[in-house]
């Protein structure tokens, strides 16, 4: 038996084996919707509150702002969605049966 025949196979099967694919499991589409949400409503959630703070002036107006201008990218986020879903199911509608 030639030595380097068996180290070769040998070096082969620990090669297959550590790149052989790992199974993962698919991610769930309602869980991430439901992650989306909750993050869209907890940043509403935060400028709401830094926004009463404001007004009754215990917080810094410089919060103030950065909590105002992420709600308005996360509802800016949110119309783009939107206006991306009804483009698309009026594209849907547009299709030859």
């Amino acid at each position: 038996m030639d030595l380097r025949t068996s180290f070769a196979t040998q070096g082969y099967t620990q090669a297959r084996q550590a790149a052989a694919p790992k199974p993962t499991h698919a991610p769930d589409p309602q869980a991430g919707l439901a992650r989306i949400a909750g993050s869209f409503a907890e940043t509403l959630q935060h400028s709401e509150q830094t926004a009463k703070a404001a007004m009754v002036g215990n917080a810094d107006p410089h919060a103030l702002v950065q909590a105002l201008a992420a709600t308005e990218l996360a509802v800016e986020t949110a119309v783009t969605v939107r206006n991306k879903v009804v483009e698309a199911y009026q594209e849907i509608l547009r299709m030859p049966v």
